[in-house]
């Protein structure tokens, strides 16, 4: 027993060696990824708090000793009104007006307290009186928050593995050879293989959102059938990445590595567990160009602001036309054999 199984065991490990471009990607994959987040996150001060700051007229003081303060990201604002709404979205932890000495904080961010506590701290000793103000409106919770990027990203695994993979193992495996003797275009395949995934992923998020809802009782104050919508049009856009991926490869273990390298940013750098507000210029501009910070985004402004079509029209257009070009690319390159 034990002598075949060794065989199997060295025809395995001979079979992966020999697979250059597999061999390639289960280096090169971990690799990139840690170079990519070494940039993105490693700091000589990485910053752990976000605090809006409307800058003194005259500067000096408690305010710059505060602005001294480790571990705090100082993002310097003009206007008091238009920060409001990301304290409440959990977005920046305190916006502090260094003319009048206000401060406003979301009394459900944990963030908010800490860095609070600190402000009052530089100003301890200076006789100067701070001013508390709390957001106005409904404060949204964190869980409200995180809730629709926890879905999109459920989707975006569902859609990326269940398609990719799967077209993978079937070239693998010679189905796609067979179906190829028949009348079926590549068009009429990838097509079937959109709306299969499709149903799939609705019928089982829909469930789960119907029970974290009754469970948490998130915030949802826009309509039901936007929110569908997005989600729809979402699933789409990120199965026809995975079909670009699945085009023409044959290996799992090359197929499993791109489908990482597309995943793993997309769900730190696309707002899902923490805002990008006062990250790197460079780091928003790259997270626009990933369809799960639509996705994520549109979900969030129908979810907590109530938001309609015409509001999230630009996320909508860009899933859209995303769609559109990465089936038409897929389309294109995709090969039976």
């Amino acid at each position: 027993m034990w002598n075949r199984v060794y065989a199997l065991f060295v025809a395995r490990n001979t079979e992966f060696f020999r697979d250059r471009s597999a061999l390639a990607w289960s280096v090169l994959m971990p690799v990139l990824i840690i170079i990519g987040f070494t940039y993105a996150f490693t700091e000589d001060n990485p910053e752990k708090f976000k605090v809006a700051m409307i800058a003194a007229v005259q500067s000096g003081g408690a305010t710059d000793a505060f602005k001294t303060t480790r571990y705090i990201k100082f993002i310097e604002v003009d206007d008091i009104e238009a920060n409001l709404r990301k304290i409440e979205r959990h977005q920046i932890d305190l916006l502090f007006d260094a003319n009048t000495h206000k401060y406003w904080i979301n009394q459900t961010s944990p963030n908010g307290y800490i860095v609070e506590k600190l402000l009052i701290a530089a100003f301890a000793d200076s006789g100067q009186t701070l001013q508390q103000n709390m957001v106005e409106g409904d404060e949204v919770r964190y869980i409200d928050w995180v809730i629709p990027g926890i879905i999109a990203m459920n989707i975006m695994w569902g859609a990326l593995f269940g398609i990719g993979y799967v077209i993978v193992r079937y070239r693998k495996m010679g189905v796609l050879k067979r179906l190829h003797a028949t009348p079926v275009t590549s068009v009429e395949f990838l097509t079937a293989q959109i709306f299969s995934r499709l149903w799939l992923l609705l019928v089982v998020n829909i469930p789960i959102y119907i029970g974290m809802d009754f469970f948490l009782d998130f915030r949802m104050d826009g309509s039901y059938f936007d929110l569908l919508l997005v989600f729809t049009l979402g699933c789409i856009c990120l199965i026809c990445c995975g079909l670009v991926v699945a085009a023409r490869i044959s290996s799992e273990e090359v197929a499993n590595g791109l489908l990482n390298l597309f995943s793993w940013p997309m769900m730190f750098l696309s707002g899902v567990w923490f805002s990008l507000e006062g990250a790197h210029p460079l780091m928003q501009k790259f997270a626009l160009i990933l369809p799960l910070t639509h996705i994520t985004a549109a979900a969030r402004e129908i979810m907590i602001d109530g938001a309609g079509l015409t509001q999230i029209s630009d996320h909508l257009l860009v899933l859209g036309l995303s769609s559109v070009v990465l089936l038409v690319v897929g389309a294109k390159i995709f090969r039976w054999e």
